[in-house]
């Protein structure tokens, strides 16, 4: 769903990384629409005026540790 997000992120990260390094940004229509120090800030602030699932979050950092995450969900059964 953030697809061009990404790759927004991706092609231009060695710049975006120059102007807010060690920032969390939030990139919305291929475009930073937010800088905020840190991620709970970014969620909290950005989440006021956009709707969730329209933008991403990235920390700004160099290398492709700054994009790679790992998720986990927990799956509650029933009784």
């Amino acid at each position: 769903m953030l697809e061009k997000e990404f790759k927004y992120y991706l092609a231009h990260q060695e710049q975006l990384v120059k102007q807010y390094k060690g920032k969390f940004i939030i990139i919305k229509n291929q475009e930073v629409i937010g800088v905020y120090e840190t991620e709970i800030q970014a969620y909290e602030e950005t989440q006021k005026k956009h709707k969730l699932g329209t933008f991403l979050i990235q920390e700004c950092l160099p290398g492709k540790e700054s994009y790679s995450a790992t998720f986990h969900s927990r799956v509650v059964f029933g009784h």
